[in-house]
Formats: C-alpha cells, sequence, structure tokens
C-alpha cells in the first residue's frame, strides 16, 4: 500500500485539486478518459501534478479494493510552500537542497536537524526524489509542521536562479574542502546535500560555488545522507551564533 495520504473517488479528487491541496501523484486506471477523468487530468496538469496511467489492479490493492472509481490521489501530509514563500521577508536566508534523496527514513530525519538548526527552507526535485508522505512525517518528529518544503523542478535552474539572488551554493562532497578549514557560511546559503550512495550529481557540483567535506579518520569514508547532513547544517548554525 502507498506510504502517501490515499484519497480515491472521482469527486473527491476534483475537490482535493480544486482546493489547491499539496499532491504528490495522481493515478488513473489505464484506458479511462471520460469526462471527470478528463476534467481531474486538466487540473493536475494546471497544478503542476504528475499523473501516471496504470492497471485497475494496482489502484485496487493501494485502495485496498475499495470503490476508487478509476482515479486515486496520493496527497502530501502537510501543503508543499512555494520557493518564493520560503525566501520573502527572510533577512539571511538558509535553505537545504535535497538533490535526489530516495529514502524517507533519511529525509524525515533531515527535516527533523533542519528545523533544529534554523533552516527556513527545504527544497525537494519533484521527480527522482521522495516526496513527502507519512514515514517523511513520523521520521521528523513533528518537524515537518514546521519545516517548509518546496518542490523544484530542474534542481540546476533553480541553483542558477539561487546564485542570481545572491546566495552562496554549499555542495556537501567527499572531495571538498574540510568543514575545519574557513569557509564563511554565515551569508545567505543553499547547502546541498546529494542522493545515498551517489552523492552530488556532477551538474549539481560544478554548480556549487563552495564543496565542504567532514573529515574522517576511520575506516568507513561516508557517512548516510540524514548524519553528514546534520554535521553540516550544525556548522553553518555555530558560525551563525558565533557572529
Amino acid at each position: 500500500m502507498s506510504d502517501d495520504n490515499i484519497i480515491f473517488g472521482r469527486n473527491p479528487v476534483i475537490e482535493l485539486l480544486k482546493a489547491h491541496h499539496s499532491i504528490n501523484k495522481i493515478l488513473i486506471a489505464d484506458g479511462t478518459n471520460d469526462g471527470s477523468i478528463k476534467k481531474i487530468t486538466a487540473l493536475a496538469i494546471d497544478n503542476k501534478i504528475n499523473v501516471e496511467f496504470v492497471s485497475r489492479h494496482k489502484l485496487d490493492r493501494i485502495a485496498e479494493y475499495q470503490n476508487h472509481q478509476g482515479v486515486i490521489a496520493l496527497a502530501a501530509p502537510v501543503d508543499y510552500s512555494t520557493l518564493d514563500d520560503i525566501i520573502n521577508g527572510v533577512d539571511n536566508p538558509f535553505l537545504l537542497l535535497l538533490d535526489e534523496i530516495q529514502d524517507p527514513h533519511n529525509f524525515g530525519a533531515l527535516l527533523r536537524t533542519a528545523e533544529a538548526v534554523g533552516v527556513n527552507g527545504v527544497l525537494i526535485p519533484k521527480h527522482r526524489s521522495v516526496s513527502l508522505n507519512a514515514t517523511v512525517a513520523k521520521t521528523s518528529a513533528g518537524a515537518v509542521e514546521y519545516v517548509k518544503v518546496a518542490q523544484i523542478g530542474n534542481v540546476a535552474h533553480t541553483i542558477r536562479q539561487l546564485k542570481d539572488d545572491g546566495f552562496i551554493i554549499i555542495g556537501g562532497d567527499i572531495d571538498g574542502q574540510s568543514i575545519f578549514n574557513p569557509i564563511d557560511l554565515s551569508d545567505p546559503i543553499v547547502l546541498v546535500i546529494g542522493s545515498e550512495g551517489k552523492g552530488l550529481r556532477r551538474l549539481t557540483k560544478e554548480l556549487c560555488d563552495h564543496l565542504i567535506s567532514i573529515p574522517m579518520v576511520g575506516k568507513i569514508n561516508s557517512l548516510n545522507a540524514s548524519a553528514a547532513g546534520a554535521v553540516l547544517m550544525y556548522e553553518v548554525l555555530r558560525q551563525r551564533i558565533a557572529q
């Protein structure tokens, strides 16, 4: 069963779309394309929500064999924000960008730390990334209610936009400069954390103004995304408190 909040039935999904509630994805039964389904598809496109056509059997399983009428919305537990919502009116923003994080437990743990250190907002790609769902919300220990999360389209485009707006882009990377060496993290910054196993993608890394790393003296040369992100976020907080 899906880990998202599940809304099924044509009228409930239409009302959800009209209310502009945050929806991760809409699933529609293959071969279904009558009037109300066309309306749902049009509203989803207007709201920039992904629509996926799947087998009716899959919808049956997700809806636990209740009458879904050929459509299911996978809704986020809280509403997404926009990038403008996050940065407007903030004097010295601190943003966290997650570059294709896949594990909801890592995402939830990162949100929990982000709330603790005062991150103004978290940015996640709409594609190839975990969405806000029940596991993320539970792992965040309530932080999902306080930290604004925005879905973005193209990561490289967003980074370029933020650089134009005066942000310094800091990427966490094993080949970066040690956090024990002086890099000023007190200005408006975007801290970018890469995906589990792969780290930052090549273009993302190239667009960063600085790459920073966490010194390690043990035999294991990496931390998981949430642990590494926590260390780097607290270094930003340390510098800002020390000002």
